[in-house]
């Protein structure tokens, strides 16, 4: 799992590239960590863009769900953006879209 940043007036966009699941997940919850302790200065938007993730499995919605109760109690709405089709399908299936939105 490879994770690349921007940061954009008050948004933090993460680009997220490889597997998300049980090996990758401590990686990626680190590092969304370290933007959220590094990085929250005027910032009140996290979008995560799914565009290459290849696979996904519950650990990575667990992941999602634990993020988003840490950037909310921080006021930063977080955001789904680009879910490849059988991600898409994942989230669709958990219901993770009622809880973070879906944006294009």
């Amino acid at each position: 799992m490879e994770i690349k940043y921007l940061n954009k007036d008050d948004s933090i966009y993460a680009e997220l590239y490889g597997e998300l699941d049980e090996c990758s997940a401590e990686y990626v919850r680190i590092s969304l960590d370290d933007q959220l302790n590094t990085n929250i200065t005027n910032k009140t938007k996290l979008v995560l863009d799914f565009s290459n993730v290849s696979f996904m499995d519950s650990t990575g919605i667990g992941l999602l769900l634990g993020r988003y109760n840490k950037f909310s109690k921080n006021n930063i709405n977080m955001y789904i953006k680009n879910p490849t089709s059988y991600v898409n399908r994942i989230f669709e299936m958990s219901g993770i879209y009622q809880i973070i939105p879906k944006v294009s």
